[in-house]
């Protein structure tokens, strides 16, 4: 979009500002933002967010890019996401519906509650690789089900660019090298992965190396041309159950036939000025986005100093990943109390935090009503908005770096490790070093408990931002942290997004915090009691709004994974 000389002095004049700002508050360089007047499109990769702008260009819209974005992520991201896996999706409709769309991954009709127990302990080893670790994947069920009610376009318009793209091939960068080259152990035990992503010589590609996946281009074709059908009640199934059976894993061909989406009903509040659209149960995420934000309402976090607000924020975060423990899980099968994100409720856990010294949380809380007042029965995320009021947030996962580290045979597909998202045994910390309770154990066609947070944020009654992250539980904190940059700190979007993030999950008793945060910060959180773990970068967020004016779009990718934002 051009702008006229005057706009375009001004938008350098901001750009060195931020920058200057950027420095002297230790951030991340903030990123370019994007703008545009027909729509906005944010995601981790470029050629992804080139395909979500390319299939508003042809007339389709903000949930046909979206389904754009998501199908060729599955090819030049597929480390972190693909039709091997799951999402959750939030649509805010140009005529003011909101839709939730559940396409996480559902346990297999086998499984068991004690399925990864090895000699009375819980062995994480078999739900995070091979073929025990994968759930039922529901991704392409719920892009299939968006597009078709609420699309424009066919999703046979949106899988072919992507399996042109998987055909040709694309250069492996240095992050998508480096993930490869760090999985590439457990990745070397099944031939099949080895076969896509090794050399002829045994070790993974490398950066600059060209990918090409043939049998993912095959996949996405036979797709197209004979609809989802053929990943859920035909070829593919039986792929699926025919390399299972062969080692040693339950998932069959009836998995995949039984496999459906849930619309879901969204968690719908206000914060200070504004009403947040999240997603609820078995996203942990939407209930604690929400729960934190509730508690957050009762400081003025802008009048606060810097120590004593990230301190408060952290608190927040303890506090509500304390309930995220024992109560969250599939709300289908188990009882998740509403009054986790009742502002009563929130009160009572603001009044605890201590403004000056750390609290001891040493179990979760207890709601009102907490039986009777229930909800009903490695990761990516992209943004999408469009002219005529549609807004998209949608996270979407194989959970660890190329999930459970095994592609189906002949298919190209990449399989989750969504099990190990359920507590394999109360107490046992997962990969993410989460422990959950009963509320999250294996059973049967459950779906697990996952912190995917796509949140929507409307503005008397209009979408103004659209935002989620991934990273697993700091996906969480970073919905939040971002929520509040923008919303109680009036930042742009650029450097609500640059700045040092902070995490804690209650267990264990540490607070993350990413090595560019300010050294006289950390000092003043270690002198109130807090215990720091440095991390190098802390999650990726991926936002969209509207720009000031109220009549553009800006978008903005987390300069720290090289992603991309743009309009149009």
């Amino acid at each position: 979009m051009k702008l006229p000389t005057l706009k375009i002095v001004a938008a350098c004049l901001l750009a060195l500002s931020l920058t200057s700002l950027a420095k002297e508050l230790k951030t991340t360089e903030p990123a370019q933002a994007a703008h545009g007047k027909h729509g906005i499109v944010a995601s981790v990769h470029p050629t992804a967010t080139e395909a979500g702008i390319n299939a508003l260009k042809r007339g389709g819209n903000a949930i046909d890019a979206a389904v754009a974005v998501a199908l060729t992520l599955g090819v030049v991201d597929g480390d972190n996401s693909g039709i091997g896996g799951g999402c959750f999706m939030l649509i805010h409709r140009a005529n003011g519906s909101v839709v939730a769309i559940d396409g996480r991954e559902m346990a297999p009709a086998a499984a068991t509650r004690d399925m990864f127990i090895r000699d009375g302990k819980g062995d994480t080893e078999l739900s995070q690789v091979g073929a025990l670790a994968s759930g039922v994947p529901g991704a392409l069920a719920a892009y299939d089900y968006a597009v078709k009610n609420y699309g424009k376009k066919k999703l046979k318009d949106l899988l072919l660019p992507a399996a042109k793209i998987a055909q040709d091939g694309f250069k492996l960068n240095a992050s998508y090298a480096g993930r490869l080259k760090g999985s590439a152990r457990d990745m070397k035990r099944f031939q099949s992965s080895r076969a896509v992503f090794f050399k002829s010589d045994g070790q993974p590609l490398g950066e600059g190396d060209t990918l090409k996946q043939p049998d993912l281009a095959a996949t996405y074709r036979h797709i197209a041309e004979q609809g989802s059908d053929w990943f859920y009640h035909g070829p593919f199934g039986i792929a699926v159950e025919t390399w299972m059976k062969k080692n040693g894993g339950i998932m069959t061909a009836k998995d995949l036939d039984n496999y459906h989406i849930c619309l879901r009903e969204p968690i719908t509040t206000s914060y200070r000025d504004y009403q947040t659209i999240t997603f609820p149960p078995p996203s942990s995420g939407g209930v604690h986005v929400t729960e934190m934000l509730n508690i957050l309402e009762h400081f003025n976090l802008k009048s606060l100093d810097e120590p004593t607000r990230l301190h408060v924020i952290a608190e927040t975060m303890k506090l509500a990943f304390a309930d995220r423990a024992y109560w969250l899980g599939d709300p289908d099968f188990v009882k998740v109390p509403h009054g986790l994100v009742d502002k009563k409720y929130a009160a009572e856990l603001a009044a605890k935090i201590n403004l000056d010294h750390t609290i001891e949380v040493t179990s979760h809380g207890m709601p009102a009503d907490w039986q009777t007042n229930v909800f009903k029965k490695h990761t990516t995320h992209f943004s999408v908005a469009d002219a005529e009021g549609n807004w998209v947030a949608c996270t979407a996962t194989v959970n660890t770096s190329f999930g459970s580290k095994v592609v189906i045979p002949g298919t190209g597909v990449v399989m989750n490790n969504e099990m190990d998202d359920f507590s394999t045994q109360p107490g046992v910390a997962n990969f993410f070093k989460l422990v959950g309770a009963e509320a999250n154990a294996v059973a049967p066609g459950k779906r697990p408990l996952s912190s995917m947070s796509p949140t929507i944020i409307l503005k008397d009654g209009k979408p103004i931002l659209a935002l989620g992250a991934a990273g697993g539980p700091t996906i969480i904190s970073q919905v939040l942290l971002s929520l509040v940059n923008i919303l109680d700190l009036g930042m742009p979007p650029e450097m609500a997004i640059a700045q040092p993030r902070i995490h804690h999950q209650w267990s264990p008793n540490e607070l993350s915090v990413e090595k560019a945060l300010a050294p006289a910060l950390k000092a003043n959180l270690e002198k109130r009691g807090h215990h720091l773990s440095e991390k190098g970068g802390i999650g990726v967020t991926q936002i969209v709004g509207r720009d000031r004016d109220g009549k553009n779009f800006v978008g903005v990718a987390d300069p720290r994974a090289g992603g991309k934002a743009a309009g149009w």
